[in-house]
């Protein structure tokens, strides 16, 4: 976080801020109210001073010593000790002249009152003054004395010295000054404490990390081929990448998902079932409008509390045609691997018998290998049209040999023209596919190892037959094996028949498996029309 050209903690920056904000709310919350308490402490004792005013003004002792003059020694006793209850500095019993008839410096008794404020209670008026004094100055209440006749007969000051006022005034505000400061250290420490918290929830992370991690997460959410939905803790939709809008799309939905329930947006997402029994759900199939999603959904936890779950979804054709593509790649990288695998061979053999100077053998094996190969070529080219599938078959002899198994490739009728890439892809992938398994199978058993494959057509089926005489397999796991992941030979196995009866579903034909204790069948029927060169 920037402050001016400084760059700080965010930890320092909520501390200076929190700490700001608290002092300066306590400041100015202290000066309103030690200004209140200040006015209403100077009132309360304007409102002493004028009681005790009041009381004596209207005492029948004082009212009757005035009338009788000269008997101030019975004022003064009377005066002093309502001065010594009520806690004021000074009760000043006067009479019509300014004459003291009381005071607490008896020396002061019979002499004119000091203040020059007196004149107009003299006159028969009350009210509060502030005036210097003998004593020094002091507020002062001045009342008339009346009577019972309604005749003025004297005057009352009572008074508290100003320095009594302001001390009286400081101590309120002392302690209100106290609790500010309180306040200002566990608004400190509160602030100190927040800072804490707040960094260790944004895990330690600076404002320009946390910037930085929000690009890059919404790059790498952009940038993902999959869609990726993700819903917070009360099923609400907080998020869509771009993917995400451009499968739903497809699936015929044109609502933005942001801000809608789940239930109402996708009702068959099961992401609500994910939140709320906190277990993950992988490579599960959806079906939206037609369209087939692969989907997988995981909760989001923090802290060990579920706060969301996530779901990604891809649209299953693509994922299909991408999984074949590797496939067929596979199988044609292996057959050229063990095609140049057998020529390599071939030449060393060639190389050996030159160095041993069995040169005049080498016609024969050469002719031997010639042989060889002109009958597996006359035989592939007779029943296959296609050069890709052709080589194709070519390779898998070469792999046959290399894995000491006697391959051998027949038909009655060759198969028919095929057009498009596509056709010869799955047919790669349908007959790559079960040699292959083949291949596996007879690598359990010692002996004689051979296998069989069948190309033939009628005019309207296109018929695949590879038999093998390896391990069979049992009668329980003969509809298992072609589910995904499903395999016996360890894990991460599993792909291939399921990719064989995904194809030949694709193409609209049928697969059967026959199997013993020794050996299985494949058969695998298309229905195919050659003028339209495709099934």
């Amino acid at each position: 976080m920037k402050w001016g050209k400084r760059t700080i903690r965010l930890q320092t920056a909520i501390a200076l801020m929190v700490c700001g904000v608290v002092i300066l709310a306590l400041a100015v919350t202290g000066v309103l109210i030690g200004k209140e308490v200040a006015e209403r402490a100077e009132a309360s004792l304007a409102d002493k001073v004028w009681d005790t005013a009041q009381s004596m003004a209207r005492s029948p002792s004082v009212i009757e010593a005035l009338k009788r003059e000269r008997e101030e020694a019975g004022i003064q006793p009377f005066a002093e000790g309502v001065r010594q209850a009520t806690d004021v500095e000074f009760v000043v019993v006067m009479d019509m002249n300014g004459i003291r008839k009381s005071h607490p410096d008896e020396t002061k008794i019979g002499k004119r009152f000091v203040g020059r404020d007196e004149g107009r209670v003299l006159q028969g008026e009350e009210y509060l003054s502030v005036a210097e004094g003998t004593l020094g100055t002091s507020m002062r209440a001045f009342v008339p004395i009346y009577d019972d006749r309604g005749e003025q007969v004297g005057a009352v000051s009572v008074g508290i010295l100003m320095d009594d006022i302001l001390q009286a005034v400081s101590q309120s505000t002392r302690i209100i000054y106290a609790g500010i400061g309180v306040g200002i250290l566990t608004g400190l420490f509160g602030a100190l404490l927040l800072a804490r918290k707040i960094k260790r929830v944004l895990f330690g992370l600076e404002p320009h990390e946390i910037a930085g991690l929000l690009e890059e997460r919404t790059a790498m959410l952009e940038s993902v081929r999959e869609g990726i939905l993700a819903i917070n803790r009360e099923g609400t939709v907080i998020m869509a990448n771009t993917e995400a809008h451009r499968i739903i799309r497809r699936a015929g939905i044109v609502e933005d998902p942001i801000g809608m329930a789940i239930e109402d947006f996708l009702p068959k997402s099961r992401l609500r079932h994910v939140l709320e029994s906190e277990h993950a759900e992988y490579d599960r199939e959806l079906e939206l409008n037609g369209m087939v999603l692969v989907v997988n959904r995981i909760p989001v936890m923090v802290e060990g509390q579920v706060v969301g779950a996530i779901a990604t979804f891809r649209d299953k054709t693509e994922l299909k045609q991408l999984a074949e593509q590797l496939t067929g790649v596979k199988l044609y990288a292996d057959g050229l691997r063990a095609k140049t695998h057998e020529f390599m061979n071939q030449l060393h053999v060639i190389l050996g018998m030159v160095h041993m100077g069995k040169g005049n053998e080498l016609p024969a094996y050469i002719r031997r290998i010639t042989d060889h190969q002109q009958m597996e070529i006359g035989t592939v080219s007779r029943l296959v049209k296609d050069p890709v599938l052709a080589g194709f078959l070519l390779s898998k002899w070469s792999v046959a040999r290399e894995r000491g198994v006697v391959l051998e490739i027949t038909g009655k009728n060759p198969l028919p023209r095929l057009e498009g890439p596509e056709i010869v892809h799955e047919l790669v992938t349908i007959l790559g596919n079960l040699i292959e398994n083949g291949f596996e199978a007879m690598d359990e058993i010692n002996g004689p190892k051979k296998m069989e494959v069948l190309l033939d057509y009628d005019g309207e089926t296109l018929t695949l037959i590879v038999e093998d005489h390896g391990v069979g397999i049992p009668v329980e796991q003969r509809e298992a094996v072609f589910e995904k992941g499903f395999s016996t030979k360890g894990e991460d196995r599993g792909y291939g028949l399921h990719l064989v009866k995904k194809s030949v579903e694709q193409l609209g034909g049928t697969l059967t498996l026959v199997s013993g204790e020794k050996g299985m069948r494949f058969t695998v029927k298309l229905p195919f029309r050659e003028e339209e060169g495709k099934p």
